[in-house]
């Protein structure tokens, strides 16, 4: 455990989405489970803090405009509120340039003073709900801790170059040696943090489930009786989310060195891409015919969990997710509420994956909106996730066995 500030800049309104969603985002990967953090804003000439809570599950939650500036976001739990207080107070333990000694990077914070200054306000000045903080004028004189705070905005510590790399081509999603499928099924957890090996489960057999887009009369939106099989499915267990499973079709797409004009490009995302995704969208949302979606839920359903029962592994991970939710279930309980909240994900917890060679902001968006018009059991949209995998050949590199790398950019 490690105590840190998250400086939310001079985004007054990210500061108050971080604590009305209770949801922490940072630019580097630098944070683990279970470290205390304190939520900070530059509001006019003043650094406020007064939210406080502790890192529990990474989330894909990112509810900030700039939502792609953070590549590492977690839920907060045991949240606390304090009469919001000016961090310049921490100047007594770290001197006139202590916002880089604590504020860069979200850095661990050791020193004990330092930890005691934080602290003081929860307890004499506590607050039992959070008051959202509104522009403050900039009316008082700058300081030389003023100066350094804009320091350390600006002048974050020099990168560290591991080696150098060329991009290149996947041959197409399924080549058994040079796939984007393949590969990224291979690396996934090490690809996608978000999604921790004890938290998730990656299920490969495609074949397994299929989808038939059959919308009712009134929402036909041109995909009906069209079948389709997503190239994966993904399962993510949050304890502290409404709804502690959260059910991911994935489907891998891929250029390659068939498509490298823009018109090819152009024609496959939006002559199979979006189609593709539609189908999948459909046969889960409201549009689709009652019965056929219900059906389509129950086999899916079946399916998953006579995978979970035939792995041991996967059995004891999902077992394990069952009595932390329900510490005094009986064991004769676990396969009937597995099955609850396989419903309960499919019905209003529905996501969408595509993981890809190339995408840009403005087709993420295109993706996001028509993915987003597909409307759950409970209202909510189906959430919509975007991945770019790159292929990445060394040039220069210290560790010389290996030639290849991969890259992942997050689109959503």
């Amino acid at each position: 455990m490690a105590i840190r500030i998250l400086h939310c800049g001079k985004s007054i309104e990210n500061y108050n989405l971080c604590a009305e969603k209770e949801v922490a985002g940072f630019t580097k990967r630098v944070a683990e489970k279970d470290d205390v953090v304190y939520l900070a804003v530059k509001a006019g000439k003043k650094t406020l803090c007064g939210v406080r809570g502790t890192l529990s599950d990474v989330t894909m939650d990112k509810p900030w405009e700039d939502a792609e500036r953070y590549v590492q976001t977690y839920k907060m739990v045991d949240v606390e509120y304090c009469e919001p207080f000016d961090l310049t107070i921490l100047a007594k333990s770290g001197g006139r340039y202590w916002p880089i000694k604590y504020i860069q990077n979200a850095k661990a914070i050791t020193d004990q003073l330092a930890i005691t200054l934080l602290d003081q306000p929860f307890i004499s000045n506590p607050k039992d709900t959070f008051s959202r903080l509104d522009s403050i004028k900039n009316e008082e004189v700058e300081s030389e801790t003023d100066e350094a705070e804009d320091e350390v905005m600006v002048n974050q510590e020099q990168i560290k170059i591991m080696g150098t790399f060329e991009t290149v081509r996947f041959i197409n999603e399924t080549d058994p040696y040079m796939g984007l499928e393949r590969a990224v099924n291979n690396y996934f957890y090490e690809l996608f943090p978000d999604f921790p090996c004890e938290k998730s489960i990656l299920i490969k057999e495609n074949k397994m489930f299929r989808t038939t887009g059959m919308a009712s009369d009134n929402n036909k939106q041109n995909i009906s009786g069209i079948q389709g099989i997503p190239d994966a499915l993904l399962l993510k267990y949050t304890k502290n989310e409404k709804i502690p499973l959260k059910i991911i079709l994935i489907e891998y797409e891929c250029y390659g060195l068939s498509k490298v004009k823009s018109i090819d490009k152009f024609n496959y995302l939006n002559g199979h891409i979006i189609p593709q995704l539609m189908r999948f969208a459909s046969t889960f949302s409201i549009v689709t015919d009652r019965q056929i979606r219900e059906n389509t839920v129950k086999t899916w359903t079946d399916k998953i969990v006579t995978y979970i029962y035939d792995n041991e592994k996967v059995r004891d991970k999902v077992t394990a997710w069952i009595k932390d939710l329900y510490p005094d279930i009986y064991e004769q309980q676990i396969a009937l509420k597995l099955n609850n909240l396989l419903n309960a994900a499919f019905q209003s917890n529905l996501g969408l994956m595509l993981i890809i060679d190339e995408l840009t902001y403005e087709q993420r968006d295109t993706i996001k909106n028509i993915i987003g018009s597909f409307k759950l059991e409970n209202n909510d949209s189906i959430s919509f996730y975007g991945y770019v995998v790159r292929l990445e050949q060394k040039i220069s590199i210290l560790n010389e066995s290996e030639e290849y790398a991969l890259s992942v950019q997050q689109y959503y």
